[in-house]
């Protein structure tokens, strides 16, 4: 495994996690059983992508990489804070798909960055893009 696929695969495995994070805060604070279930759909489709990065990982013999810690603690301290002031359906579909858009970024990115990834890993990159987008697509019914 080279160098490219190594951190392409650590920061999906990463942004999976965040994502996976991120859906359990927003499903804690949100009372609607649709947007429940959609956010528990994609947070199942995050997690199996997750453990692709996982097993590809380990089988190079390398670990999982986890967001840093000030990422998470202020990941959530927004999302705390905004979910407090406003934990309606459309407040919480607007903060999954904020959370969408920032996946997309940073996954296009490490894509364009890291060029000399192996294709099975830019395959899961680029699977985890269209989950995402798929995801955004699914929030906006609740806006």
């Amino acid at each position: 495994m080279n160098d490219d696929t190594r951190m392409l695969l650590k920061e999906c495995d990463a942004g999976c996690k965040m994502a996976a994070r991120t859906m359990d805060q927003a499903i804690f604070f949100a009372e609607d059983s649709g947007i429940i279930q959609k956010i528990n759909e994609y947070k199942d489709k995050h997690a199996e992508l997750g453990n692709e990065c996982h097993s590809m990982l380990n089988e190079a013999g390398y670990s999982e990489l986890d967001p840093s810690k000030h990422a998470k603690k202020m990941a959530w301290l927004v999302s705390e804070i905004k979910y407090v002031i406003d934990n309606s359906v459309q407040s919480i579909s607007e903060m999954m798909i904020d959370g969408c858009n920032m996946g997309i970024k940073s996954i296009s990115k490490y894509l364009n960055e890291f060029k000399n990834a192996s294709e099975q890993s830019k395959d899961l990159a680029k699977r985890l893009i269209v989950v995402q987008q798929e995801f955004m697509n699914e929030m906006l019914c609740y806006i």
